[in-house]
């Protein structure tokens, strides 16, 4: 849906579908970082306990103990072997949350510091090391329950826009603390 609707015409929009496989993800995430060295890479999952869109703020280097979807698990139950227990997105996730809030769109957005342990979790860690930070990753509920396909599209285009105003108005102002 946000691939119809697009973004900013001064925005390469580049969607790719990431297969729910820890071997995939460590090879493909740093594959499209290299490709594109985009300024920013959001991450969109389907959760089945999610109810509204929700930002995560951070992703996890440990406690990945379930199989995916070709019957794998890392050994090390871990994505970078040495890299820091938590890395945080240098988004401001309140503050996008809470400007796409005000935005009157008929869909809730929450924070979340937990993204799961598994495959969203896996992802959004791999990026976040890969790219110092600059990564984003948002949990959407199951289509119909409650949002439909329009209702998603138009909530990330605007939480997108939000990350995007976010990273163009504050460049001056971060401190990559993400140094490995």
């Amino acid at each position: 849906e946000l691939e119809k609707l697009g973004l900013r015409d001064d925005v390469d929009l580049h969607v790719y579908e990431v297969p729910v496989e820890y071997q995939t993800v460590q090879r493909l995430i740093p594959a499209l970082w290299k490709k594109h060295s985009p300024q920013l890479v959001v991450h969109v999952g389907v959760s089945g306990m999610a109810t509204t869109v929700t930002l995560e703020k951070c992703g996890h280097n440990v406690g990945y103990k379930g199989l995916d979807n070709c019957r794998f698990c890392p050994g090390s139950q871990c994505c970078v072997e040495g890299g820091p227990e938590c890395i945080d997105s240098i988004i401001d996730m309140d503050a996008v949350s809470s400007r796409v809030s005000a935005l009157g769109l008929d869909v809730t957005v929450t924070i979340s510091r937990d993204a799961g342990r598994y495959l969203c979790d896996f992802t959004y860690y791999t990026s976040l090391y890969q790219s110092r930070g600059r990564s984003a990753f948002v949990h959407v509920p199951p289509l119909g329950k409650p949002y439909s396909a329009e209702q998603l599209g138009r909530a990330l285009q605007a939480i997108i826009e939000e990350m995007l105003h976010f990273l163009e108005h504050s460049e001056g102002k971060i401190n990559c603390q993400h140094e490995h």
